[in-house]
């Protein structure tokens, strides 16, 4: 037993020298115990500080507290009830023909932005796209059933209204041309239905183009987080007053990733009043062609200027050749806003109405002439479809007799190599109807190219070189 007792006693006696010596010379004491969690000693480095303490100058304080409580009672919750079509692959339908596409009730939520007190609602084209119901619900949890006023799919904006009475509170318009690159914005919507979400950020560009020339290129760029949901929310500025309509993020992953865009007040404004005014955009084009000026084309055309708008032709009877500007003119403003690029140019005149008038400002081999250009209206508006640039007829065209139908659509350009090799369409083809539907302007052809189902063909109907009825169908994937 003492044996026994003597070897537990050596044990621990030697457990005790060995602990104390691994403490005393191998372990370094842990003052950081995030350190020892991560098993990784960061390096200390010192950098440079300037500091306000002594200089009478303090880092300015941005409160955005009052424009988050402003505007958090004027964005709405919106819900769009579609029906969607699935295709049926059942043996029935496969052998007999039976089935077919099956519908199936699809739900969307998006944002709103209330903007007068009678219940007037701005949000994104996509948001109530082919909604058979569209419900909004309101910061205070009423709900309300709306109604669709109008849309504009090249703008991404529309117009609903419900009936709530005549005192909601209301969002104010700000001048969105008067925003500045590195002001602070707040973005209010419901990313993933989580209601009355408020993030800030600043902006980061304008007039940004996102590539896609059927739509408009003359977003506001923010890093404000913006995710699915928030589209058709409202970006503000720092007195709470609306410069934007959230509508786009670019990702790789469908999520927020630094950049959001919106639509700029001053662009939706317009559309919302021509919808109420008109039931439709009114359009305005200066009447020229070109593209944005750069230093290499700037040394191709011998130009003075590496910024703004080449014009490389000009339309006949529109306000630009009446006006007298000519081509390998340099458009270097509208009014009193510079053109550095397309977007600039396309973003102003989005704002703008036929009969408006501008300042064009022009550099023309070294001069710089301005000249007051009476815009046009929409019927010289031009469309890309399948490879095939489109064209609103003029009406001087029927009085003149050489065009042979009541109305249409003209095929300018074709900048498909296939179809000119096989002759299955030429420049100067008119197009009749789509998909069964007459059409009279490449508005019309736009709403029903993009009502249709992927899977389904896009049938146009023309008028060949020699008055003869022609079919082409093209496919929407």
């Amino acid at each position: 037993m003492k044996r026994l007792l003597s070897l537990l006693l050596v044990s621990i006696l030697g457990g005790a020298i060995t602990l104390g010596a691994y403490k005393l010379y191998f372990e370094k004491p842990v003052e950081n115990p995030n350190v020892l969690l991560t098993g990784y000693s960061p390096n200390t480095v010192k950098t440079n500080l300037v500091s306000t303490a002594n200089s009478g100058e303090a880092l300015p304080n941005v409160d955005l507290t009052a424009a988050a409580e402003s505007t958090i009672n004027t964005v709405v919750h919106v819900k769009n009830t579609a029906v969607a079509k699935s295709s049926s692959s059942s043996l029935l339908e496969f052998l007999y023909g039976f089935g077919g596409a099956q519908e199936r009730e699809r739900i969307g939520t998006g944002s709103g932005v209330i903007i007068s007190p009678d219940g007037y609602i701005v949000t994104n084209n996509h948001v109530i796209q082919d909604a058979k119901e569209i419900s909004i619900t309101l910061n205070d949890n009423r709900e309300f059933k709306a109604k669709l006023i109008g849309s504009d799919l090249n703008t991404d904006i529309a117009l609903i209204k419900i009936e709530a009475g005549s005192n909601l509170p209301y969002i104010t318009f700000a001048d969105s041309d008067n925003t500045r690159i590195g002001e602070w914005v707040l973005a209010v919507g419901n990313p993933y239905n989580l209601n009355s979400t408020v993030t800030a950020g600043i902006i980061s560009a304008k007039a940004r183009s996102l590539g896609d020339q059927t739509t408009i290129q003359s977003f506001i760029q923010t890093d404000a987080a913006v995710n699915p949901g928030n589209s058709g929310g409202a970006l503000v500025n720092t007195r709470g007053e609306l410069i934007g309509i959230n509508t786009a993020i670019t990702s790789q992953t469908g999520s927020y990733i630094g950049y959001s865009f919106a639509v700029p007040s001053n662009i939706a404004r317009k559309v919302v009043e021509d919808l109420i005014e008109f039931g439709n955009v009114q359009r305005a084009i200066l009447g020229v062609t070109g593209g944005e000026v750069n230093s290499k084309v700037a040394e191709q055309y011998g130009l003075n200027e590496t910024e703004g708008f080449y014009v490389d032709s000009v339309e006949p009877g529109s306000g630009a050749q009446k006006a007298g500007l000519l081509t390998g003119d340099v458009i270097v403003k509208l009014d009193e806003i510079k053109i550095s690029k397309f977007a600039d140019l396309s973003g102003y005149l989005n704002t703008k109405r036929p009969n408006d008038i501008v300042t064009v400002t022009i550099d023309r081999k070294g001069s710089l002439k301005k000249l007051p250009v009476t815009l046009s209206k929409n019927e010289l508006v031009r469309y890309n479809l399948f490879g095939l640039e489109l064209k609103n007829l003029n009406p001087d065209d029927f009085k003149s007799g050489k065009i042979k139908v009541k109305e249409g659509v003209l095929v300018g350009k074709v900048n498909r190599p296939d179809l000119l090799q096989y002759g299955a369409i030429a420049p100067g083809y008119i197009i009749t109807a789509v998909n069964g539907q007459k059409v009279a302007n490449v508005e019309d052809i736009s709403k029903i190219v993009e009502n249709v189902n992927p899977n389904e063909p896009v049938v146009l109907e023309l008028l060949n070189l020699n008055g003869v009825v022609e079919k082409l169908r093209f496919y929407n994937k």
